[in-house]
């Protein structure tokens, strides 16, 4: 279990370069297609997608061409989110700089408090990424968009061991 802090939703400590109070619903054109996006920081910029099933979705090319659109100074994190139901959601994440990744705990917590603004939707809401965990983010309102106790838990399990030898 792991205390994400606060998420924060206005454009310009994002960074997203779109004026407003926040980022809802925005349609932006990548490509040839037009996206609705959210956008949301967990202390690193996200961009969040709602589709119908993220394993239809070409997570590299789409996923590349909205992190580096221009309205993203800093470049984003893209999640592609389906809505299984109001406390339920799958999402598949690229990140910034790394390409498609099985799981990523900022990118789960902002999808589902941004879930929980759009929705009214109550913790915990639990999200299934392509890892195969189901991670559960628990929080408390303060407001239409304001959140406090904001939790991120989930298994953790040891992938790799190393030593690192450094030359004298």
């Amino acid at each position: 279990k792991v205390d994400m802090g606060a998420p924060e939703l206005r454009p310009e400590l994002i960074p997203v370069d779109l004026p407003g109070e926040m980022v809802m619903g925005h349609r932006l054109t990548a490509g040839s297609q037009t996206y609705e996006i959210h956008c949301v920081s967990m202390g690193n910029p996200h961009c969040i997608v709602f589709v119908k099933d993220p394993d239809q979705v070409d997570v590299e090319q789409v996923g590349r061409m909205l992190e580096n659109h221009p309205i993203f100074p800093k470049r984003a994190n893209i999640e592609f989110v389906q809505v299984v139901n109001r406390n339920h959601l799958r999402m598949r994440v690229w990140e910034r700089g790394s390409g498609e990744t099985l799981a990523c705990g900022t990118g789960i917590t902002a999808t589902a408090l941004l879930h929980a603004v759009l929705t009214g939707a109550a913790s915990p809401i639990r999200v299934d990424v392509a890892g195969g965990d189901t991670l559960s983010v628990s929080f408390i309102r303060t407001g239409d968009a304001g959140f406090t106790d904001v939790t991120l838990s989930g298994p953790a399990t040891i992938v790799f061991r190393g030593e690192i030898s450094v030359p004298s």
